[in-house]
């Protein structure tokens, strides 16, 4: 009986590190941005734009909700609010489709979009954990020409909120 017992701590032991990292995060971890049309962050990964430390984790502007701003608050990213920067302005329609990419997801109380502080479109998250991706169709409104989206999302059990800037050129 005593080498049943072994064999079966020593399955524990080598199973306890893959069951660790393959179970679902909790929910202090969750980490989101907007990749499509690629937000501020998301040039800043892909090399588009120099970037300090956020081409390292794109998916961390997290703040308090109720920010406007790129960074979130955070000063860490505080060059994510720097508009004269260079970034990459995408041209999108009057109906635009936003594709949020979560490393770790967290329930959500919901989405918010705003053209240049305008909000234009809030989407209810249902409380749910979202799938590794989220597309939204948002109507950006009667807005034309060159503007700056801020696409929010709102954590349902925290305070926290994380925050995607996308350069646009609505047409």
């Amino acid at each position: 009986m005593d080498s049943k017992r072994k064999l079966a701590a020593v399955i524990g032991a080598a199973l306890a590190p893959v069951l660790a990292v393959t179970l679902p995060a909790a929910s202090a971890s969750a980490h989101g941005y907007v990749n499509g049309p690629a937000s501020r962050q998301a040039q800043c990964a892909q090399g588009t734009v120099p970037c300090g430390a956020i081409k390292y984790e794109p998916q961390s502007v997290e703040g308090p909700k109720g920010l406007k701003s790129c960074s979130g608050g955070n000063a860490r990213f505080a060059e994510l609010d720097d508009d004269s920067k260079g970034w990459k302005v995408s041209d999108v329609s009057r109906t635009q489709t936003f594709t949020w990419t979560f490393t770790a997801r967290h329930r959500t109380s919901n989405y918010e979009y705003f053209v240049d502080g305008t909000k234009v479109a809030t989407i209810d998250g249902h409380n749910q954990q979202p799938p590794q991706t989220v597309s939204h169709q948002v109507n950006l409104g009667s807005f034309t020409g060159r503007h700056k989206v801020l696409a929010v999302w709102n954590i349902a059990d925290t305070s926290n909120a994380f925050y995607a800037c996308i350069d646009v050129n609505i047409r």
